[in-house]
């Protein structure tokens, strides 16, 4: 599983930092570094909706305060 979380101007401003902190966290808590491949991208081209983040081709808008139930829900439950 790929996660890629935008870490340009805009998604940079709205908290990707930390939701790329975070994600880093809860792979490695959760035992699926060999499972699940975190990177990191220039701008989506969906600013408005930023933190833009993609699970293999699916997209989603996470915020700092919503990275850990994204997690569960559309990382961990699909590993």
């Amino acid at each position: 599983m790929k996660v890629t979380v935008c870490i340009g101007s805009s998604c940079h401003i709205k908290g990707s930092r930390q939701v790329v902190e975070q994600l880093q966290y809860l792979i490695a808590e959760n035992n699926l570094g060999d499972k699940v491949e975190l990177g990191g991208t220039f701008c989506m081209g969906k600013c408005q909706q930023g933190v833009c983040v993609t699970v293999d081709n699916d997209f989603f808008s996470v915020t700092p305060e919503t990275v850990e139930d994204f997690f569960n829900k559309n990382v961990k439950e699909k590993v």
